[in-house]
């Protein structure tokens, strides 16, 4: 584990913090990926629910 070390010879045994860093903003192509996943994830949820009522026999 990496440590560090104090003006005084201290050793500084809490974790680094890392680099910080700004995100860009999305571009269009992964915004429309986000989409599609998006309404992926939705469909298989969806589907899902369905089959678990359709076998649950509950009328």
């Amino acid at each position: 584990m990496p440590y560090t070390t104090e003006e005084g010879g201290l050793v500084n045994n809490f974790a680094r913090e890392p680099k910080m860093y700004q995100s860009e903003p999305l571009t269009k192509t992964q915004q429309r990926n986000y989409i599609f996943m998006g309404i992926g994830a939705l469909a298989l949820v969806s589907s899902l629910v369905f089959v678990a009522y359709a076998v649950s026999g509950i009328s």
